[in-house]
């Protein structure tokens, strides 16, 4: 397992690395392709934060929170 990085420069991207891949998912919709194309495992790691998730498939945070933010631009946001 990889150290998680800060918070602050974690969160440049827009969107909170302690969120986790589900609550991402229901945020997000649309954040499904991207997270997937990471290797991030959407379905049995959902419980997962976004910060652990990185770390797990050895993605920057902020590569992934990038892609996560482009997606919820693109897509929208279900509140």
């Amino acid at each position: 397992m990889h150290p998680l990085p800060s918070a602050p420069a974690a969160c440049a991207a827009g969107i909170d690395p302690t969120l986790s891949v589900n609550e991402t998912l229901r945020r997000w919709p649309s954040s499904v392709a991207p997270l997937n194309a990471l290797g991030v495992d959407t379905c049995c790691g959902g419980a997962a934060t976004l910060a652990a998730a990185a770390a797990d498939v050895g993605v920057p945070l902020p590569e992934l929170l990038a892609a996560v933010a482009a997606a919820a631009a693109g897509g929208g946001r279900d509140a």
